[in-house]
């Protein structure tokens, strides 16, 4: 038995699926017998009324049948149940039941039987209240300090206090500002009212003022009040305590001070008499119900606080003085005398269980037994330990700990692309140009092993390339069931895609409830692309990788670009990609290399990639598994930085915004009204290469989007005005910012449209650095892992995070770790603050840098141990960098020195320019 669970004395179920709440119960003598015994006193929502008074033979004994003195349906849902002496002439207590539109008192009496089957009780409706308005709940005491009689106040659904002074209505008052009512309790220290109000502000009303405030008959205010006659209803104090409140209690255990007790949806508060907080406790649990009685410490007040984790907290004070656990969600707690035994907690649930419970528990007889000694024989022992260990050793050695295959087959993803294009494109709104945009045809197919619910299908592909649709939802009611799903994928914008990889993620949960996801990866033909184009014999861009096996005829590894007209011309291709841009690829006769030349750096990226691809799939259909490629040439860095100085400049503002703001209603700078002018000379300076200047692009709009606003309410001011006054060109003023907020928006939208294909561009020369490194440097995947995390962490640019402060941060960890030539660097610490830098000299000179410690031998790892003395250089490497910051001013010189001619430059021996009519020779 737990110390930590409360022992159940007496316990019973009430009803059939009947609902109860806070108000549903309560504990007193109600049958006025003196013996001090209380008697427990349950209404339901179902009108059903019950009085029991538990005596069981022994602990844990259930509900008897003499348990239950009354039992009564009054057909109305009760609301509440009171004790209290509610009958004019008389001291005796007697039973209020509130109802949503009736007040009814009771009197609960018991007669002796004349037979062996005990007392009889039976209640006598003493007077009743029909209410005018829907009750809440309601409240009693000794209103205005009257003696020996108990009055009482309802609160209604709309706000309003009904005050009864026990057969008669006295009068009803709505409180100031309601909206939802709240719990109500009664001062009578303070002879006060105290509630919550939806503004979540505890707030207390005086019983004379209320009495002596304007009566209301109805919620609008009336002539009267206009007039003067009555006083206004006035709140004595208020305290914000910022939630909602689930109940109020009063705590007087003295004449000389009372406490005010707010439980609220995550803390409980005590207040002071004049609202002032003397404690607060956050809650760790949702609460329930709470009750706050006396304690044994002076000055202290312990608090039973129920909560949804079927757990019920004493505390003293904010101190948690014991934790006891309950086999239901107590909605009501209460504490009385039952059966001469004192302190006997009745906790009440939603659905009718009903226990009496105390905290302990019973002292425990039983005494363990002796073992009998033995003496060990520890050379047996160790014998056995060895036979154990050889068992497990053997067991890891043929299986891992973790069976892995029975997640893996709990679904399978697959992914088909079409060999054709569709016969009707998909293609919608697309930017590309005069080019017919083709569609292809992607399905995912999805087989269960065990049954799965709400399985969720995400795909992605890299823009500008869109799905038609990219989210799907399936159900798997049964075992071994098998979904196929197809979408079409198509280029939208005028740009290349860094990638023509998709991704399938499939998220589901397990029938034991754990979460899993499965993915599956599909490449998309380069011919969506892509069309065959004619080779050009000049270009500004070239790179020649190198192979060990001899040179394929292109015509074999692409046989979808083979311009008809040129068969013979099997060394030399051209492409011509959808945007506009062309790439020439060309094969040597004699030698193992492969030329890819373009205008535009970037644009090399997706060719080369699919040569290397083609070429070990060539030669795995072959049975060779030797085939390697590399890169013997000089680095193209300064291409890669021109492009991420591109990047940099056009970040979140450029000259475009600018032109976007004369194009669109401003057209010419001195028809800009005056308040618009004091940010021209912010414009004209949108060239500096800083990406703060994003920020008053952004500042700009919403200065704009102010200035509309308050123009907006001076207008609606006048309008509102009786006595019509002149507009003052308000109206022009609105107009005018009304354009440019639409100017300034339109501004932002397109400069994020280039941000995002400057962004893309960039991805793709990395791509392609990443890639010649590699093979440069013949990295293994992990390494090549490692350098794509460092250089592209983003999926794209926001204000906050930039690519630029990204990669230089991951590039520096990197030299100061597995690259790093002393211990003295790998102890730097790195700022663990990003932020925005002024150019991009620093990230150009770690790149630099990153290239050259390979250069020297360096390898990239995970591990600061793995640092291995740089003294190798291979040939074809960047210039030495200096390590120290003095030295790195006579870097930007020697590098202008290396990178000048990088153009003509590119291999050791170049291959001359050929014709496409004469084909490719050495």
């Amino acid at each position: 038995m737990s110390l930590f669970k409360a022992r159940d004395w007496w316990s019973t179920v009430l009803g059939e699926k009947e609902e109860f709440d806070q108000g549903c119960l309560c504990l007193a003598d109600v049958d006025n017998t003196g013996n001090g015994q209380d008697k427990v006193i349950v209404g339901s929502f179902m009108g059903y009324l019950r009085i029991f008074n538990p005596h069981p033979v022994k602990t844990g004994d259930g509900a008897q049948a003499e348990d239950l003195l009354l039992e009564v349906h009054l057909r109305d849902p009760i609301l509440q149940v009171e004790v209290g002496k509610f009958v004019s002439g008389t001291e005796m207590l007697h039973l209020a039941v509130l109802h949503s539109r009736k007040l009814c008192v009771y009197s609960v009496s018991g007669s002796l039987g004349n037979v062996e089957h005990g007392t009889q009780y039976q209640i006598k409706l003493m007077y009743e209240h029909n209410l005018q308005r829907t009750a809440c709940n309601m409240t009693y005491g000794s209103f205005g300090g009257v003696k020996g009689r108990d009055l009482i106040c309802i609160q209604s659904m709309d706000g309003m206090l009904m005050v009864f002074e026990q057969e008669s209505y006295a009068f009803g008052r709505f409180l100031p500002g309601s909206l939802l009512p709240g719990p109500l309790a009664y001062s009578s220290r303070t002879d006060s009212f105290i509630t919550v109000s939806s503004c979540r502000q505890v707030e207390s009303y005086k019983y004379q003022v209320l009495a002596f405030a304007t009566d209301a008959d109805k919620r609008q205010e009336t002539e009267q009040q206009k007039l003067g006659s009555g006083k206004r209803l006035v709140v004595d104090w208020t305290l914000n305590i910022g939630e909602q409140a689930l109940d109020i209690c009063i705590v007087s255990f003295n004449q000389s001070a009372s406490s005010v007790f707010v439980l609220g949806e995550r803390n409980f508060f005590c207040l002071k008499d004049n609202g002032q907080i003397r404690f607060m406790k956050k809650l760790d649990c949702s609460p329930s119900c709470f009750l706050p009685y006396c304690s044994v410490s002076e000055g202290t007040i312990n608090t039973l606080i129920g909560n949804h984790n079927n757990m019920l907290h004493v505390y003293q004070d904010v101190t948690l003085k014991w934790a006891t656990q309950l086999p239901h969600i107590p909605v009501a707690v209460r504490v009385g005398c039952l059966h001469d035994l004192k302190g006997v907690i009745v906790t009440l649930s939603d659905d009718g269980h009903l226990q009496c419970s105390y905290l302990g528990t019973d002292p425990s007889l039983f005494q363990a037994p002796k073992v009998e000694s033995r003496e060990l024989n520890y050379d047996e022992l160790d014998i056995e330990l060895k036979e154990l260990q050889k068992i497990i050793k053997d067991v890891n050695k043929s299986q891992g700990v973790w069976p892995m295959t029975e997640r893996e087959d709990d679904l399978k993803v697959s992914a088909v692309v079409s060999p054709n294009f569709d016969s009707v494109s998909q293609s919608t709104d697309v930017e590309v140009g005069a080019d017919l945009v083709p569609s292809v045809t992607v399905k995912v197919t999805l087989q269960n092993r065990v049954t799965l619910q709400k399985i969720r299908l995400s795909v992605y592909v890299q823009p500008p390339l869109v799905l038609t649709c990219d989210q799907f939802t399936f159900e798997f009611m049964a075992p071994e069931m098998t979904r196929t799903v197809g979408f079409s994928v198509y280029l939208k914008g005028s740009y290349l895609p860094p990638e023509l990889e998709g991704n399938a993620v499939v998220s589901y949960s397990r029938p034991t409830g754990i979460p899993r996801v499965s993915q599956c990866k599909f490449r998309l033909p380069l011919k969506l692309i892509c069309l065959p184009g004619q080779p050009s014999k000049t270009a500004s861009h070239k790179l020649t990788i190198d192979t060990n096996k001899s040179p394929v005829s292109l015509l074999s590894l692409f046989p979808g670009f083979a311009n008809q007209s040129e068969d013979d011309q099997v060394n030399v291709m051209g492409f011509r990609f959808l945007g506009g841009s062309r790439v020439t690829l060309l094969a040597s006769k004699t030698s193992q290399r492969y030329r890819i030349q373009s205008e535009q750096f970037e644009d090399l990226w997706l060719i080369t990639n699919e040569l290397i691809i083609r070429l070990q799939e060539y030669f795995e259909k072959q049975g060779i598994k030797d085939f390697s490629c590399s890169f013997s040439g000089s680095m193209p860095l300064q291409e890669y930085f021109e492009l991420i100085d591109h990047h940099f400049e056009r970040i979140y503002f450029d000259l475009v915004s600018y032109l976007m703001l004369l194009k669109l209603g401003l057209k010419e700078v001195n028809k800009i009204p005056s308040f618009f002018s004091n940010h021209v000379s912010v414009l004209h300076t949108c060239t500096e290469k800083l990406r703060i200047n994003g920020e008053k692009l952004e500042e700009l709009l919403s200065e704009r989007a102010v200035q509309f606003r308050a123009i907006q309410r001076r207008l609606l001011t006048r309008f509102k005005d009786k006595t019509p006054a002149p507009l003052q060109h308000l109206d022009t003023l609105l107009d005018g910012t009304y354009k440019q907020v639409i100017s300034l928006a339109d501004a932002v939208e397109e400069n994020q449209d280039n941000l995002f294909q400057s962004f893309t561009r960039l991805k793709s020369a990395t791509h392609l650095v990443i890639l010649l490194i590699g093979l440069w440097q013949k990295l293994s995947a992990d390494q090549i892992a490692i350098l794509e995390a460092a250089f592209l962490p983003l999926q794209q640019d926001t204000q906050e995070l930039g690519w630029e402060e990204t990669v230089d941060a991951a590039i520096s960890h990197l030299l100061k770790t597995c690259l790093s030539k002393s211990s003295k660097e790998q102890a730097l610490n790195l700022s663990s603050q990003l932020s925005i830098p002024k150019d991009t000299s620093r990230l150009k000179k770690h790149i630099t840098l990153l290239c050259d410690r390979l250069a020297k031998g360096g390898r990239l790892c995970l591990s600061t141990d793995a640092a291995a003395p740089q003294t190798m250089v291979m040939p074809g490497g960047c210039a030495t960098i200096p390590e120290s910051d003095l030295e790195e001013r006579s870097v930007e010189q020697d590098s202008t020195e290396l990178f000048t001619n990088h153009k003509h430059l590119i291999v050791e021996t170049p291959i001359p320019e050929v014709s496409p009519l004469q084909g490719a020779s050495e």
